[in-house]
């Protein structure tokens, strides 16, 4: 396991995600088939109907609400929670989605007063990895939803296939939670639960990756110093020497209904 110092600064988001809060937009634009597929993938599970009460855990600059705005309107509007107010800043300027500050945590505790007294449906994408307590904060949300209200958690699973330098996919593996354990927590808070892995099959240009790891696209990698992050990319410059770098992105779906 990491020691503190690296584990507080994966925890510590603020500064993560409102430097990449610009760019989150454009990092993503030239890969609509992968929003498109995630949208979809979201939906599914989620299966809103008009007038659903939705908050998106994370929500950042809402590039994965596509899908799930169809189906909100202003006077239901898709409560975007997330601790970043530069992420929130970048939501687009739409009355179906309302801009929440705070963490997952928050909104467990009630610490976060929401226009809504149930939920419908909860989603928390990606962003699990920072949530320090995961039974207490999936018991708190789990009590937030009304009867067959709909939780989904979208994670990566410890072990990637991403060709990134060995030390960040060791760190990655060291902190990241098994979806079974977010499984079990949902269990343990009361609703029924599954858990599905897909995978999306990814190609890259190896130059564009390598500045994207560089410009520490994924949490773990702002708990490299610069020297180390600079060796890291040494690491995988030689690794992959080949134009185009090709892997699966495996995400696991773990939903849960009341």
């Amino acid at each position: 396991m990491p020691d503190n110092d690296v584990v507080d600064r994966f925890h510590r988001t603020d500064g993560h995600y409102g430097r990449i809060a610009r760019s989150d937009n454009d990092t993503w634009s030239d890969r609509s088939d992968y929003l498109t597929w995630m949208s979809g993938q979201i939906a599914v599970r989620l299966r809103m109907s008009s007038g659903a009460r939705v908050a998106d855990i994370g929500a950042g600059t809402g590039l994965f609400l596509g899908r799930l705005a169809e189906r909100a309107s202003p006077q239901a509007p898709i409560l975007c929670v997330d601790p970043s107010p530069e992420m929130l800043h970048h939501l687009p300027e739409d009355p179906r989605l309302r801009p929440i500050h705070g963490t997952a945590e928050d909104v467990a505790a009630g610490r976060v007063v929401l226009p809504y007294e149930q939920l419908d449906a909860v989603l928390i994408k990606e962003t699990i990895h920072h949530v320090t307590d995961v039974p207490g904060t999936v018991r708190g949300l789990a009590e937030l939803l009304a009867p067959s209200g709909r939780m989904l958690v979208v994670t990566l699973p410890p072990r990637l296939d991403y060709p990134l330098f060995q030390a960040a996919l060791g760190r990655f593996a060291a902190m990241q939670p098994e979806p079974e354990s977010i499984a079990n927590a949902m269990r343990a808070a009361g609703i029924e639960t599954e858990c599905t892995i897909e995978a999306f099959p990814v190609t890259v240009d190896r130059r564009n990756y390598i500045d994207l790891v560089g410009n520490k696209w994924m949490s773990v990698l702002s708990t490299f110093t610069d020297d180390e992050l600079a060796a890291g990319l040494d690491e995988m410059r030689e690794r992959y020497p080949q134009r185009e770098l090709h892997f699966l992105d495996r995400f696991a779906f773990v939903r849960g209904v009341r």
